[in-house]
């Protein structure tokens, strides 16, 4: 017979054959990728193709980004008007399409659109004008951010933070466009106007699997729940506010990432949006100025540092940038104590095995004599 520690040694391996290791005993994943001037504000992630895609502030190109920060330039569009700012990016999933918002800067003429491309022929499908009721050029709307449904009808945020601004288009699968949500409640908090980026409005957007939209505002820290079959809004009660607040995402397991150029929130809440926490939140670089976040493979957490704030004071000649994970600690400490009850739970599974296996060799030793 095998001695007792042969025994507990063969235990314990297999118990870790089967337990999967923490992500977090691994150090965060770093992507750094080559593309001169590119300035990408926005990033998506394509699960079926198993890479990030970036689009630019100045390129009229959208690119494709690998593990390993190999990038080659997936779609090239040059029929959009020269100088065009590539924004929020989404993947839509079930139609194997690829979202882009449009935008172009004074002192270019006005131009806001949402542009669909077949991942798969990485043709455009369609090219949707996005309309304002505004007619004043120094109050020209900003096709910012971008996601989509389970029916493949998009939303754009409106990032113009007056009240000739804020507001929600929708696109539906055809390519046809309306003004879908301008809730009152965009309007409603103060705006400290001598603040930094106090013009940006709402701004990041992600669709829910319950039926509704995550909408953040820039130059109030609010998130917004807003319906997404008639477009009344609610606002979240949270914890705290959310300065500066860019792009958001939704994991896996219902906890919200919202970044800033300085910080990576991570949110939950027991009420699907009616009120909510913030559990915990992570320092960022603000030299690299992150601008977006999307959820990665293993759903881990990433922010695209696309130094565009060094982009749009036209400094220009930058050639690398980055896509880093970032992590929450609290979540790392639920890791770990998942792993040691499981180890506490084998261990208790070994000693009960023992005491088994005694009580048995007892009962034969006896039936022997």
């Amino acid at each position: 017979m095998a001695s007792s520690s042969s025994i507990v040694t063969l235990l314990l391996l297999l118990f870790f054959i089967v337990v999967p290791v923490p992500s977090l005993a691994k150090e965060p994943h770093v992507i750094h990728f080559r593309s001169p001037n590119l300035y990408p504000e926005g990033i998506t992630y394509d699960p079926s193709a198993r890479h990030f895609i970036v689009g630019s502030l100045h390129h009229r190109t959208l690119h494709s980004v690998s593990d390993d920060g190999v990038i080659e330039t997936l779609i090239s569009d040059p029929s959009l008007p020269p100088n065009t700012t590539i924004l929020g990016l989404a993947v839509d999933i079930l139609n194997n399409r690829l979202l882009a918002a449009i935008h172009s800067d004074p002192p270019l003429p006005p131009f806001n659109a949402l542009a669909a491309y077949d991942l798969r022929s990485r043709q455009r499908l369609f090219l949707s004008l996005l309309s304002s009721p505004s007619s004043d050029d120094n109050l020209r709307p900003v096709a910012n951010a971008v996601t989509v449904d389970f029916k493949g009808n998009a939303y754009v945020t409106n990032s113009l933070g007056y009240p000739e601004g804020n507001f929600i288009w929708k696109v539906n699968p055809e390519g046809e466009a309306s003004i879908f949500s301008r809730s009152p409640l965009y309007t409603q908090f103060p705006v400290d106007r001598d603040a930094p980026h106090s013009y940006c409005g709402l701004n990041g957007i992600a669709y829910a699997s319950k039926g509704y939209l995550l909408v953040v505002q820039s130059n109030t820290g609010k998130l917004f729940k807003v319906d997404a079959h008639d477009g009344t809004a609610q606002n979240v009660l949270l914890s705290e506010d959310l300065p500066l607040a860019d792009g958001i995402a939704i994991r896996g397991d219902g906890v919200v990432l919202v970044v800033s150029h300085e910080k990576l929130w991570f949110l939950k809440s027991d009420d699907s949006w009616g009120e909510g926490v913030v559990y915990d939140k992570t320092d960022l670089d603000v030299e690299k100025f992150a601008t977006s976040v999307v959820v990665g493979r293993e759903e881990r957490a990433y922010v695209i540092y696309g130094s565009v704030l060094e982009g749009l004071t036209g400094k220009g000649g930058r050639e690398w940038f980055g896509i880093e994970e970032v992590r929450s600690e609290k979540d790392g400490e639920d890791e770990k104590t998942w792993v040691y009850v499981l180890i506490g739970l084998g261990l208790a599974y070994f000693l009960i095995w023992r005491f088994q296996m005694k009580q048995l060799v007892k009962n034969m030793d006896k039936r022997t004599n």
